[in-house]
């Protein structure tokens, strides 16, 4: 009698164990979904609101210069974002989901345009700092904001790797060249020229006005 009580009591034992062990896997596997739909959701946000962050970003750094190189700058960034639809219809490459969004995916606008913006902030940076530790600080945090921004359209099925490592290298190359192109030959004929002046200020003016109506029209029906 006492031989099979042990043994009823052992049995107990491991049933009981096993029961916890598999709450504990039950639990574990219910709060690591939890903490992933948590992570999906700020991602799905964070993608949401990048282009308005880096938007506001662009525009402090203008207000911040409010000079006429940053009317240029201003120009240019539209330029950009020009640039990136022409391309996306001469190369028409797919989305990874396709129907997620209606235009092709090569290059990504968004890495483009983010890219433009960051290295316009590490130039301006830059030149008012020099090269410093505090500077080289800066210029590497906005690297890495804009490299997980624009990595968050991968994360999200709205462009491949690839398509976003051409949109940024596009958008960094056409940021320096637009750049350098103000004091190679632009900043020359702007205080020898009327007309350049002319051109520089009613041409920034009309950009950014037809920005602003593409934001009007596309992101705000975007966020609705």
């Amino acid at each position: 009698m006492i031989k099979a009580s042990v043994f009823r009591d052992s049995n107990g034992d491991d049933d009981d164990s096993n029961t916890r062990i598999q709450v504990l896997e039950q639990e574990a596997f219910i709060d690591g979904s939890t903490r992933a739909a948590r992570l999906q959701g700020l991602e799905r946000t964070l993608n949401r609101l990048s282009k308005w962050l880096v938007a506001a970003l662009f525009g402090g750094v203008l207000l911040w210069r409010h000079d006429t190189e940053a009317l240029w700058a201003a120009m240019g960034s539209v330029v950009n974002a020009l640039l990136s639809i022409v391309l996306k219809r001469v190369l028409n490459q797919e989305r990874p989901v396709a129907g997620l969004k209606s235009d092709p995916g090569m290059p990504s606008s968004h890495a483009q345009s983010i890219f433009f913006t960051v290295v316009f902030i590490i130039a301006s940076i830059l030149e008012w700092l020099g090269v410093n530790q505090l500077s080289v600080s800066i210029s590497v945090l906005a690297l890495a904001f804009g490299s997980y921004f624009s990595w968050l359209r991968v994360s999200q099925q709205l462009h491949t790797m690839s398509q976003i490592t051409v949109g940024a290298i596009i958008g960094s190359m056409f940021s320096i060249l637009w750049y350098m192109s103000w004091n190679a030959f632009v900043l020359e004929a702007f205080n020898s020229s009327l007309l350049v002046r002319s051109f520089v200020l009613l041409g920034s003016a009309g950009f950014c006005l037809g920005f602003l109506v593409y934001v009007i029209r596309h992101w705000l029906k975007d966020e609705r």
